[in-house]
């Protein structure tokens, strides 16, 4: 089990599927089905601050991360929602149904129930501290935001804009300070994992540092 958390933007979603692929193993990415139910929720026009009707949404829903060659093919109620829920306005919404203490109740109990056989890459923003405290092998990934923000705005493809580039850096400091501020599972460093600060460095270069950690929990070092 090999646990990838970490702010947005600091490349947990590349790294985790990298590595998965290089060792055979599965890829859960948690942010996706935190972003499937922000999706519902929209579509259903449930608030994003109703936590009993999130619940009740999640418990309705079927989400499902089904592995392929590019990444995980993400299914809500088996309709492919893989690109939709990358967009603006979904991630936004997963920020914000994410704080909620019995939806994220709900999604551990999901993503452990698909972690049990092992042989898993999980990445999200509390796996090490609360998903699967007994990791194998837990990572922490972070970058500086201004990084973060731009890797984003190429990753969307956008045009260019100096005001877009800025706003979503503003974007990412404001989700981060939600994410390590809010009482339930804040996003946190467990304290045995291994930080990688991946401001200066290239995929490549993370990649052999998770590489090098995940041999040396396997006694390959």
């Amino acid at each position: 089990m090999i646990a990838i958390d970490g702010p947005a933007g600091a490349g947990k979603s590349t790294i985790a599927s990298r590595i998965a692929r290089k060792l055979g193993y599965v890829n859960i990415e948690s942010g996706a089905m935190y972003r499937a139910l922000a999706l519902k929720a929209i579509e259903s026009d449930v608030g994003f601050e109703d936590e009993a009707r999130l619940v009740e949404l999640a418990e309705k829903s079927h989400i499902d991360l089904e592995p392929t060659i590019d990444g995980n093919r993400v299914l809500l109620d088996a309709q492919n929602v893989s690109g939709r829920i990358r967009e603006r306005d979904v991630t936004e919404a997963a920020s914000k149904v994410s704080v909620h203490p019995k939806v994220r109740e709900w999604m551990v109990a999901r993503q452990r129930e698909m972690g049990t056989r092992g042989g898993i890459v999980m990445e999200g923003r509390d796996i090490g501290t609360k998903v699967f405290p007994n990791a194998d092998v837990k990572i922490f990934l972070d970058a500086d935001p201004s990084v973060r923000g731009d890797r984003r705005f190429r990753q969307q493809g956008n045009d260019g804009d100096p005001k877009k580039a800025e706003a979503l850096v503003e974007e990412l400091r404001e989700r981060d300070h939600r994410d390590r501020t809010r009482a339930t599972s804040p996003l946190v460093a467990a304290q045995d994992a291994i930080v990688i600060d991946s401001t200066k460095l290239s995929i490549d270069d993370v990649l052999e540092r998770v590489e090098a950690a995940v041999a040396a929990a396997s006694g390959r070092a």
